[in-house]
């Protein structure tokens, strides 16, 4: 009994954290704003539906939740309260801000509480804005991303080889089968000379992982279709069933193995890894999946692995598991994202020393249903010799 609730300790911290930050929304309010009476309800209201949503998303995880609610309703229950979350905690920075604007007039001025009311309604609806606009409208904004990957040592036979990347899939009720079925049809399009997909083929237990590789079915290059492990395979336990499947339909998950190709009269090595878990050694024993004498290139779903693969002979290394940041926004030429918090590799082409590393932003979310900054992508990936 007492087992499951330690391993759901950060989850009640973070409900925790979140429930006295939304307390503090309603407290101030009410106190600071002096509303009307139905907004004097309406504050504790929307704390209570909040928290609601919280525990119900919450609770939903136990078998006795599950039997309640349906997994979709629960995933769609926590994606709710989060966005609530969302909105209370900017509504408090908003209020702040306005608090903090100091007093051109008398205090009982009625061009500043014009003023003061304007603003106010501008920075709380601010974040119902953006939030439905990452939601609604940049979520499925699925873009084709065009990038060359610089290779030391590439041979003139494999320059511009053409790599198509799908990754951090996560078909969920947020992303479907048949939004998901475009990704596939867009990466067909570019007729790449291999398919490459990277982890994260769902989110959590009960997504229709099946229909996810249904879709995979369909993905076609030249040379074949390969790919790596993410955390949501760890998660959910489906790594070898992922691994078996996915070899029936023809792709071939490298989990520490490798595979050559050739393309004309030049060599190209692909190694993959599982997800390597933070705070552990990363690539352990992964040189062994190093061939000399020919460019070696990684498939790992997470990116920080980057410099360890370099220095184990590594030119390339290919991730996911950032999604771009998926809600970022740039502050003095920094983009600020969750992400920033845990990795430098978030998005893009990367150096370290002689090698480099591209990092995707990945198609589906995972979280709060929506991308702000961050739109979908299928990555095609040309290689260029340097």
């Amino acid at each position: 009994m007492l087992l499951p609730l330690l391993r759901r300790l950060p989850e009640v911290i973070a409900f925790a954290v979140v429930f006295a930050l939304q307390c503090a929304v309603a407290w101030m309010w009410v106190r600071r704003s002096r509303p009307a009476r139905w907004k004097r309800w309406a504050a504790p209201a929307g704390l209570l539906l909040s928290a609601g949503l919280l525990m119900a998303g919450f609770g939903a995880n136990t078998s006795r939740g599950m039997m309640l609610l349906s997994h979709d309703l629960v995933l769609l229950v926590r994606a709710a309260g989060l966005m609530w979350a969302l909105f209370s905690l900017a509504a408090m920075a908003a209020l702040l801000v306005v608090r903090a604007i100091p007093r051109p007039g008398p205090r009982h001025s009625p061009a500043r509480r014009g003023f003061l009311l304007a603003a106010r309604g501008a920075v709380l609806g601010a974040p119902a804005i953006a939030a439905g606009y990452g939601v609604f409208i940049e979520r499925s904004d699925l873009k084709l991303r065009i990038v060359d990957l610089p290779v030391r040592g590439l041979p003139r036979d494999l320059h511009g080889l053409r790599l198509v990347q799908v990754s951090d899939i996560h078909l969920s009720p947020y992303l479907t089968a048949r939004e998901f079925r475009r990704a596939i049809d867009m990466a067909n399009e570019t007729r790449a000379h291999i398919a490459l997909v990277t982890g994260d083929l769902i989110s959590t237990v009960g997504d229709p992982l099946d229909d996810c590789l249904a879709e995979l079915k369909r993905l076609r290059a030249d040379a074949g279709v390969i790919g790596c492990l993410g955390n949501h395979e760890v998660y959910t336990r489906t790594m070898d069933y992922v691994t078996d499947e996915g070899a029936k339909i023809g792709i071939d998950f490298l989990r520490s193995r490798n595979r050559v190709f050739r393309f004309g009269s030049a060599d190209l090595n692909f190694a993959g890894v599982d997800y390597q878990k933070f705070h552990a050694p990363y690539l352990t024993g992964a040189e062994k999946l190093v061939v000399p004498g020919m460019p070696n290139i990684l498939l790992s779903h997470n990116p920080d692995v980057f410099p360890v693969a370099a220095e184990k002979g590594f030119q390339a290394t290919i991730a996911g598991h950032t999604h771009g940041g998926q809600i970022t926004a740039e502050i003095l030429d920094q983009n600020i994202s969750i992400a920033r918090f845990y990795t430098q590799y978030v998005y893009g082409v990367f150096r370290h020393g002689d090698a480099s590393a591209y990092v995707t932003r990945g198609i589906g979310t995972v979280g709060l249903p929506a991308r702000l900054g961050a739109p979908p992508e299928v990555a095609l990936i040309r290689l260029c010799a340097i």
